[in-house]
């Protein structure tokens, strides 16, 4: 296994009953899941919830110890497939994936588990990845749960507040026989805390007994006449027994003073929803309408429940108030849009400030809200000076002036600042695949490109500038489906450029295999497909995957591509088993892209992701040294006496590891290349300068720890050598020096 482990961590899952648990949000929700009485958890590994998959995986022993099963998930589909055990059976099952993406790809799933409803509690944890730190669309679950009608859970940013969703999830979705979706942004899913722990429970109602005692129910099953009757029982029956819940049990959360004379805040308040209650608690202390523990002057009602919106609770709330400020991240306004329909049917006077005051998208920082409630007050009096004791008899101290909150100012850049893109690590193997691509484009054109979501995305950046379109994850040859042309020549009789499709092996077995590559073979498809194997989906935290080569102890691994290629009827196939090797790289493309021969076209680019590799090696290598075992490592360098300055490895590879230099000759004024102490010696510098033919600069040297005594005889003589030669020639210099 490559991803992160989290093998220290899990033993803290172990423990019992009042004692008290310490670490992060996403360790929480593992725990949470073991005090629910869970019965199985699935999911695809995504950000902010790929640590969850990881948690899951090197917990497996005490899943196992209480009859919990876990997958890892083929995709975001058949996790949320698989919750389909709970729809006829008594079974809590949990499934986990990214969100909005996730939920895209499961949502033939999802719509249908909503349709039926459940027996056993479903609930699905989705990591909102929403905001400045986000690398998909700018959208929000909101939206699913609205249409398909899942209950949709957004608590508090706190380990307590996030362990009670999880185990009230699993509640409200028995009680309303409708699954439940757990949002949680990555502050939430990195947030450090503690709560006191319960006892960990065996499900009730186990996997084994549902196969040994099938039951069906054709109600639940969403076909016609059933299926008319679903929309009808979500909101006869469903809906109100969720409502009670939320009620009764209190998920919803009210903050602040009551309303009455001697609050001087009771005609406003505000309403939040639960993910971003820590923001706008700091924003509420840094005015001086709260304290540093988040005890607040102004009335607060804290949804915790996106979705539905609870009626009663909101008019009870916005009852007497002259406004209300509103605080929802995200756009469209979903929330204000309910919420202000409530109080219009209600005949409610409250005014509603949202969107008008606070930014209509993007992430709401704590700058934006404090902005955006600075400007709520303003408008209607809120001022610290009011905080005052009313009636009191002894003088009131001086208000506690609010302090003075000093806007960013964009520091202007000295000179020019180059803009620096995100790019592939250091010595990753997908560079020169791209490099190669380049050195290709020059002999043959330009190319249309499909890209695909994974790290060789970053093909589409500087200095590759590569990939025309992205549609989504393993579906790089799906994105070039309509350039299918088949002609031996173009209108002018130019022969066409096929398209040339990208995807990784994560996507490739994510989605690819069949709405890419088979469909290729289905049309008689002419393109081209480079499937980039690194062994892992290493973008989402390096999971192992079908091809993996590590033998894995509870999963298959070590199954070709190559094979699951042919297998669906493609012919023209060829595997790269180094992607270092830039001369073979750059052959099998040039090949792929003028063979005669019919059909699409398949290259397998192999090489192990550099990350990974590093990871394990380096404390292999830290042991053997610590042994006292001899070590050799690789490095390149620079000849800066060679070096022209010409910088064509730097635009053809983007290293991280080459930078430049000033030139040690005087007489040239173009800076040279140089290679920082970062290198791993992966040596696609040094095949550029041959595969290129760029320049002879580039130098390997082996760099060797605990050399054994010949190995140090050797080195002295070199040196010895080396340094009579080199004082030679500066003696000689100095002889014709004028």
């Amino acid at each position: 296994m490559a991803e992160r482990s989290f093998t220290e961590e899990v033993k803290k899952l172990r423990l019992g009953e009042g004692e008290t648990f310490r670490g992060e949000g996403i360790l929480a929700v593992t725990k949470a899941l073991l005090e629910s009485g869970v019965a199985y958890v699935c999911g695809y590994q995504g950000a902010p919830i790929s640590h969850l998959m990881d948690v899951l995986a090197d917990a497996e022993d005490i899943l196992a110890e209480h009859g919990i099963h876990f997958e890892n998930s083929a995709s975001e589909a058949t996790a949320a497939a698989t919750l389909a055990a709970s729809v006829n059976y008594p079974l809590r099952g949990a499934a986990t994936f990214k969100g909005t993406v996730g939920v895209n790809v499961a949502s033939d799933a999802l719509a249908n588990l909503a349709s039926g409803g459940v027996t056993g509690g479903a609930l699905v944890i989705v990591g909102e990845d929403y905001g400045e730190g986000s690398s998909i669309m700018q959208e929000r679950t909101h939206a699913f749960a609205m249409k398909s009608q899942f209950w949709l859970l957004d608590p508090r940013p706190n380990l307590p507040s996030i362990v009670a969703a999880v185990k009230h999830g699993f509640e409200l979705s028995e009680a309303s026989r409708t699954p439940v979706m757990l949002m949680l942004r990555i502050r939430a899913c990195h947030v450090h805390g503690q709560f006191t722990a319960s006892a960990n429970r065996r499900p009730g109602f186990t996997l084994r007994e549902a196969m040994n005692s099938p039951r069906r129910e054709t109600s639940r099953i969403v076909l016609p006449p059933a299926s008319y009757l679903h929309e009808k029982e979500k909101l006869q029956q469903r809906w109100p027994a969720a409502v009670k819940f939320i009620q009764e049990r209190g998920l919803n959360e009210f903050f602040g003073p009551e309303g009455g004379a001697g609050n001087p805040h009771a005609h406003l308040g505000l309403i939040v929803q639960g993910g971003s209650y820590n923001t706008l608690a700091r924003v509420l202390e840094r005015l001086g309408l709260a304290d540093v523990y988040g005890d607040t002057t102004v009335p607060l009602y804290v949804m915790n429940v996106a979705y539905p919106v609870v009626e009663a609770e909101v008019l009870r709330f916005c009852e007497g108030k002259r406004a209300v400020l509103l605080v929802e991240e995200g756009q469209p306004n979903y929330l204000e849009q309910n919420i202000a329909t409530l109080l219009r049917q209600a005949g409610s006077t409250t005014v509603l400030h949202g969107k008008d005051l606070l930014p209509p998208a993007g992430e709401y920082t704590a700058a934006e809200v404090l902005a955006g409630v600075r400007r709520f007050a303003e408008r209607h009096a809120l001022l610290p000076a009011a905080l005052s004791p009313v009636g009191a008899t002894a003088p009131a101290a001086a208000p506690k002036a609010a302090p003075k909150v000093i806007p960013l100012q964009p520091v202007a850049a000295q000179g020019i600042v180059h803009a620096r893109p995100p790019g592939f690590c250091t010595g990753c193997p997908e560079r020169p695949i791209f490099t190669a691509m380049k050195l290709v484009e020059l002999e043959l054109g330009e190319h249309h490109i499909s890209a695909d979501i994974g790290c060789h995305l970053f093909s589409i950046l500087p200095p590759f500038n590569l990939g025309n379109t992205t549609m989504g994850y393993g579906l790089g040859t799906a994105g070039a489906s309509a350039f299918n042309e088949r002609r031996a020549g173009g209108a002018e009789g130019q022969p066409v450029r096929r398209a040339v499709s990208v995807m990784g092996d994560g996507g490739f077995w994510h989605n690819g295999l069949t709405s890419g590559i088979a469909h290729a073979v289905f049309n008689r498809s002419d393109n081209l497909t480079i499937v980039v194997d690194n062994s892992y989906t290493s973008a989402t935290g390096g999971q192992d995957v079908l091809s993996s080569k590590a033998a894995h102890p509870t999963r298959s691994t070590g199954h070709a591509i190559e094979s699951a290629v042919r297998g669906v009827g493609v012919d023209w196939v060829r595997t790269v088993p180094r992607t270092h090797d830039l001369k073979a790289m750059t052959a099998a493309l040039k090949e792929a892209l003028t063979t005669r021969a019919p059909g699409p076209k398949v290259l397998v680019a192999q090489s192990e992701c550099m990350l990974n590799k590093q990871r394990r090696e380096k404390p292999l290598q830290r042991q053997r040294l610590a042994a006292g075992e001899r070590v050799e490592r690789e490095r390149f360098g620079v000849d800066p006496d060679t070096c022209t300055g010409d910088h064509s490895c730097i635009r053809l590879s983007g290293c991280p590891s080459l930078t430049i230099r000033d030139n040690p000759d005087p007489l040239r004024t173009d800076p040279v290349t140089a290679v920082i102490d970062s290198c791993v010696g992966c040596g696609l510098c040094g095949e550029l300068a041959h595969a290129a033919v760029l320049c002879p600069s580039f130098y390997k040297a082996r760099i060797v720890s605990n050399a054994g005594p010949l190995e140090r005889l050797r080195a002295r003589l070199r040196g010895a050598v080396i340094g009579w030669l080199q004082r030679r020639g500066e003696a000689r210099r100095a002889r014709f020096a004028f």
